[in-house]
């Protein structure tokens, strides 16, 4: 069975964590903040970690980006939790691609392995993400091809939905990919 946990802002819902998944206490998350280099405004990315650690789970960082094949590998298996920030989903997306970290986070968390997704790492669940080009710059992810990604929900993530700065765009997405 899948165990998603998806959210705008995770610090902001952090303690319902606890409720959908018990004995967290000392598990180590993978947390991958990769979203969030190309981005200016990236506090969310701290205050996640921060309520990782407050609900005593272990941080265990990972920038797909920088990381070894090995090191992805080794980390998205072992550890108990994958934990996705948010930042820009087209710059995630072609990171996941080109490191294999979107088929083994796909692989896991199809066996059972808890999965956190903030904003970005929310919407990266969806099957195609080509719906946020509003939303995100995709100019950020000069090497990704296309937009299919990991497919784990059948349905589309709206992340920020009636929150600034993301409100207008937000709406407009729904108005128009809603059927």
């Amino acid at each position: 069975m899948k165990k998603l946990f998806l959210a705008s802002s995770f610090a902001d819902v952090a303690p319902l964590l606890g409720e959908f998944e018990q004995n967290l206490k000392g598990k180590t998350v993978t947390f991958i903040p990769t979203a969030s280099l190309v981005e200016k405004v990236v506090f969310y990315v701290n205050s996640g970690k921060k309520a990782l650690e407050k609900l005593g789970l272990v941080v265990d960082e990972l920038d797909i980006s920088q990381a070894s094949a090995d090191e992805i590998a080794a980390k998205l298996k072992t550890n108990d939790v994958i934990y996705v920030s948010g930042g820009n989903t087209f710059f995630l997306l072609q990171e996941l691609k080109r490191t294999g970290a979107d088929q083994i986070i796909f692989d896991e968390v199809n066996a059972g392995k808890l999965y956190i997704g903030e904003s970005a790492g929310a919407i990266v669940t969806s099957a195609n993400i080509e719906y946020v080009t509003t939303m995100d710059d995709v100019s950020k992810a000069p090497l990704l091809n296309d937009f299919n990604a990991l497919n784990l929900v059948p349905f589309y993530i709206v992340p920020h939905y009636m929150n600034f700065p993301f409100k207008k765009i937000a709406h407009k997405i729904v108005e128009t990919y809603s059927s």
